[in-house]
C-alpha cells in the first residue's frame, strides 16, 4: 500500500479532456436524459403532491423541491460516473492501464475522472435549473451561484465513489453502495422535506452527510433566500472530496500497480 499524498499535475487534464471526446458521441441522448428526469420529479411532486402541500419552509412547495432535487441529481451524476463507467475504463477497456503506459502516473488519472464526474454533475445540475426556471421554482439571478456549487458537490461523491470503484469486484458490487448509503441519503438529507422535522438523533446523523450540506448551500441560493453557516457547509463539500481522492488514489495504486 502506497499511503502517499497525491500529487497530480496539470496533464491530470487530458484524462478529463478524453472522456469530454468520448461522452459527445452520446451527448444527445444523454442531454434528454437530464431533462427528462427532472421534468418528471418537478411535475409528479412539485405539482401533484405540492398542490396537496402548499408551502414548506416558507416557499411554495414546488421551489423547495427543485432545489432539493438540483443536489441529488448532482450526487447521482457524480456517483453513477465514478461508478459503472470509472469501473468500465478500469476493469474492462483496460483504458487505465493504456493510461499508465503514458507519462501519466494514478494521481493524474484519478483527479481527471474526478473534474469528469463533477463536469457532468454541473451538466445534469444546470438541466434542472433550467428546468425549474421555467416553472418558475427559480427566484432571482442569485440562482447563479448554484454553478460552482453543483461542480462541488459532483467533487464531494466523485471522490467516495472511485474510492468504491477501487475495491469493487464486479458491477453487482455497487449495490451495496447505492442501497446503505445513497438511499438513506437521498432520503434523510432534507430533499423532500427539512431535516428538523426528523427525531433528534437522525438531525445529528444527517449533519454527518455530504448531501445535507449541498441541499442547505443550493436551497437558498435558488429560492433567494439566505445561507446560513455556507462556509461550514462548503468545507465538509471539500472535505468529502479531498478525503475521496486521497482514498481512491491509494486504493487504485495497490490494485493496478502490482
Amino acid at each position: 500500500m502506497d499511503w502517499s499524498l497525491p500529487r497530480p499535475k496539470l496533464r491530470s487534464l487530458a484524462v478529463w479532456q478524453r472522456n469530454v471526446l468520448v461522452w459527445r458521441r452520446l451527448m444527445l441522448p444523454s442531454l434528454m436524459g437530464n431533462f427528462g428526469d427532472p421534468l418528471l420529479y418537478l411535475l409528479g411532486l412539485g405539482y401533484g403532491l405540492g398542490l396537496y402541500i402548499g408551502h414548506m419552509a416558507g416557499m411554495p412547495y414546488l421551489v423547495f423541491l427543485a432545489s432539493g432535487i438540483v443536489a441529488s441529481s448532482a450526487m447521482n451524476t457524480a456517483t453513477f460516473e465514478g461508478l459503472y463507467s470509472a469501473f468500465t475504463r478500469m476493469s474492462h477497456q483496460q483504458t487505465y492501464a493504456a493510461m499508465l503506459a503514458t507519462p501519466l502516473q494514478v494521481d493524474d488519472i484519478l483527479a481527471g475522472e474526478m473534474l469528469w464526474c463533477a463536469s457532468k454533475s454541473l451538466i445534469s445540475g444546470l438541466a434542472i435549473l433550467l428546468v425549474a426556471a421555467f416553472f418558475g421554482a427559480v427566484q432571482g439571478p442569485q440562482a447563479l451561484w448554484a454553478i460552482p456549487l453543483i461542480f462541488l458537490t459532483g467533487l464531494a461523491f466523485a471522490g467516495p465513489a472511485l474510492a468504491i470503484t477501487a475495491v469493487a469486484p464486479s458491477y453487482d458490487f455497487f449495490m451495496y453502495y447505492f442501497t446503505l448509503v445513497l438511499t438513506p441519503m437521498f432520503l434523510f438529507s432534507g430533499v423532500f422535506y427539512p431535516i428538523d422535522t426528523l427525531p433528534a438523533l437522525l438531525q445529528g446523523a444527517a449533519q454527518l452527510l455530504p448531501l445535507t450540506h449541498a441541499v442547505a448551500l443550493l436551497r437558498p441560493v435558488i429560492s433567494g433566500g439566505v445561507v446560513s453557516h455556507g462556509w461550514l457547509h462548503v468545507l465538509v463539500l471539500l472535505g468529502y472530496a479531498l478525503l475521496g481522492y486521497y482514498l481512491a488514489t491509494v486504493l487504485v495504486r495497490r490494485r493496478l500497480l502490482v
